[in-house]
């Protein structure tokens, strides 16, 4: 093939590589239900079909946008081809009990109504993968949620949260909880919040009982347990393949491992700074997407 053969043959690659217009961008969306709000990410990576739904719940005085911002899911949805919701709190707050947490458990907000009503306003979701978490509140939202609802969830996965309310028969879920050991806003040990007040009551158990429960709930076979460093891994294996399990961090206080650290919010609002011993987001992934 002589020069002027070999540059036709380029132009003509190049011409049929751009047949196919504008490669697909990666975006995100806001939406209403009602008086609710939420932002929606769907990145250009998702294959053709269902996508998994990943619903990621801020923490008191949060917010969807802040969540976005925090915790990683939108480069990691870019990786594995996953939708993420991240829905707002009335008043930066969830209700998850008679007295937590602020203005929507004082007006008896429905929440749960709300997030179930979100997934199904997201279209080209495989509904047999969606998936709740949320680090504080919005991680007592993601119990409230197994509590509460049948069949729309596969799994959750809550972050420095814990389980306050009524949750007489919930139905068997997989559950993956992430909890430092030196939380004083929710207590690994259980008990009051150093956050108490009025409306942010917060008196749940301690997070290894409740882990306990919900090993029973599921009908769990003894949990194994692994410690590597300041990490401690507890899994166990349940009925209908099911698996509860609970990741706890040495020294941690309340916080998402792994997260960016912003210390000038963390000395205005006396918040901990991030561990750095695991990547909470992709725990979580790993284990909704083999659930």
């Amino acid at each position: 093939m002589g020069p002027l053969s070999r540059v036709l043959a380029v132009l003509a690659v190049l011409l049929v590589a751009g047949c196919g217009g504008p490669a697909a961008t990666s975006t995100t969306t806001e939406h209403t239900i009602g008086d609710r709000t939420y932002r929606l990410y769907r990145p250009a990576s998702l294959p053709d079909g269902p996508a998994p739904l990943v619903v990621m719940l801020h923490g008191g005085a949060g917010s969807g946008r802040q969540a976005q911002e925090t915790y990683g899911w939108d480069s990691l949805a870019d990786r594995e081809g996953v939708i993420v919701a991240y829905p707002d709190g009335l008043n930066r707050a969830w209700h998850v009990s008679d007295h937590c947490c602020g203005p929507p458990a004082r007006d008896g907000v429905d929440d749960v109504a709300f997030i179930t009503a979100l997934v199904a306003d997201v279209p080209g979701v495989d509904s047999s993968r969606v998936f709740a978490t949320g680090i504080s509140n919005g991680g007592m939202l993601a119990y409230r949620l197994a509590c509460d609802t049948h069949g729309v969830f596969a799994a959750i996965g809550p972050v420095a949260g814990t389980q306050v309310g009524d949750c007489p028969a919930p139905d068997p879920i997989s559950v993956l909880h992430i909890h430092g050991d030196a939380d004083r806003s929710v207590p690994y040990d259980g008990g009051r919040s150093k956050r108490d007040s009025e409306w942010v009551r917060i008196e749940g158990p301690p997070i290894p009982a409740l882990h306990a429960r919900w090993q029973a709930v599921d009908a769990c076979a003894a949990p194994s347990v692994a410690v590597t460093g300041v990490v401690t891994r507890s899994r166990a294996a349940c009925a209908s393949g099911r698996r509860v399990e609970m990741i706890t961090v040495a020294g941690a206080g309340h916080q998402w491992p792994g997260s960016a650290a912003k210390p000038a919010a963390e000395r205005l609002l006396d918040l901990d700074p991030p561990s750095d011993a695991l990547d909470a987001t992709a725990e979580l992934w790993a284990f909704f997407s083999s659930t």
